[in-house]
């Protein structure tokens, strides 16, 4: 009757049948329909929010990712590699083409990163064909890096690179106004501003706490003392720079309960009002967690699955998959059988659990039926 959910069949069904616990049985029926699962799936606020670990140092622990569809300047790039430090928040801006290989990439990143700031012990990103790469990760996997992906249409794993692209086309538009031929000459002058000011998250900009002291700019009527630039003590300064680092993890710290205090807040609520409407589904529930053998639904992304969601009146989901692995609370790799060429680690937002309890082709009112 056009699979409109269970108010609506239950209204249909009233006006012909009547028999004890109805609307339990048409909840249950509605539950377990495999065309409304694949045709009416959507992402479910599932997952707590799982913050990164927290280093004691600058520039061990890094993220990178590409901002592309910018103008061609005048030497032809088009695209900006940028690396972001997670401990101090110190950005570089690497200005380049959208078609570089992953050898160009790396080249790019031992001039300007390990040059001045040495070989990092993890790196994050994307999913970007370049770092999934067998070069890509035999480089790193030699050196000792450990490479850690996000999710893929899940953004929010590497959500400080995304902010950090967000306020360099701002900075750009800024700096540039009409000639937007000289994006890559801005980029280092965008890149000091950047590093200059005072984050919202550490209360000091990403230089004072690389290197100890805020550079002079233009806007000094005096350069500073040189007792405040370097200090002769050797052993104050050493203490001084530990005390430094020691407040800025503090202050990520508490940023980060923060942060993670709101986005598990915001998730409680929007829960609560799932469960209006869906109050066999996820009562009870703030967490939901897969295991192992388990089978569940996935959902298509639009950007994830074009071949499968082409069309508005295709499915929105497939199912059931078997969970090959847990990565992690919030990911899980899939058993995709080899029917789609995309990454096999899904976030639990798009997963829900597959209820195999019945079998929805046996008629249930003919002889013999449960």
């Amino acid at each position: 009757m056009g699979h409109f959910g269970v108010t609506k069949t239950l209204h249909t069904l009233k006006e012909h049948l009547c028999w004890p616990k109805m609307r339990r049985d048409v909840e249950r029926y509605c539950e377990r329909c495999v065309t409304c699962r694949k045709a009416k799936s959507k992402v479910s606020p599932h997952g707590m929010y799982l913050p990164l670990p927290i280093h004691d140092s600058p520039w061990t622990d890094i993220s990178m990712d590409f901002v592309l569809g910018l103008s061609r300047t005048r030497t032809g790039r088009d695209s900006v590699f940028v690396v972001v430090d997670r401990f101090s928040k110190m950005a570089h801006f690497i200005a380049c083409h959208k078609i570089d290989d992953v050898v160009n990439v790396a080249n790019l990143f031992f001039r300007d990163i390990i040059r001045l700031h040495g070989i990092p012990r993890s790196i994050v990103s994307d999913r970007d064909v370049k770092f999934l790469s067998h070069f890509w990760r035999t480089l790193w996997s030699k050196i000792g890096t450990k490479l850690m992906f996000s999710t893929t249409c899940h953004p929010q794993t590497d959500g400080q690179t995304k902010v950090v692209n967000r306020v360099l086309s701002t900075l750009l538009r800024s700096i540039i106004r009409n000639n937007i031929k000289t994006c890559e000459d801005c980029l280092p002058h965008g890149e000091f501003a950047y590093n200059h000011v005072v984050h919202s998250t550490t209360k000091m900009s990403p230089i004072e706490v690389v290197y100890g002291f805020n550079p002079i700019t233009l806007l000094d009527l005096l350069p500073f003392p040189q007792e405040q630039v370097i200090s002769k003590d050797i052993k104050a300064r050493a203490d001084y720079v530990k005390h430094l680092h020691q407040q800025v993890k503090e202050n990520l710290e508490r940023r980060t309960q923060q942060y993670e205090k709101q986005a598990n807040k915001g998730r409680k609520q929007v829960e609560r009002r799932t469960q209006q409407y869906e109050k066999q589904a996820n009562k009870g529930r703030k967490q939901v967690t897969f295991d192992v053998g388990d089978w569940v639904w996935v959902h298509f992304w639009k950007e994830r699955f074009p071949a499968q969601r082409r069309s508005k009146l295709l499915p929105r989901g497939d199912g059931p998959f078997q969970v090959l692995e847990k990565v992690n609370e919030n990911a899980y790799k899939i058993d995709l059988q080899g029917n789609f060429n995309v990454s096999a680690t899904f976030n639990v937002s798009d997963l829900s659990l597959y209820d195999d309890s019945a079998d929805l082709r046996i008629n249930p009112f003919q002889e013999g039926g449960e």
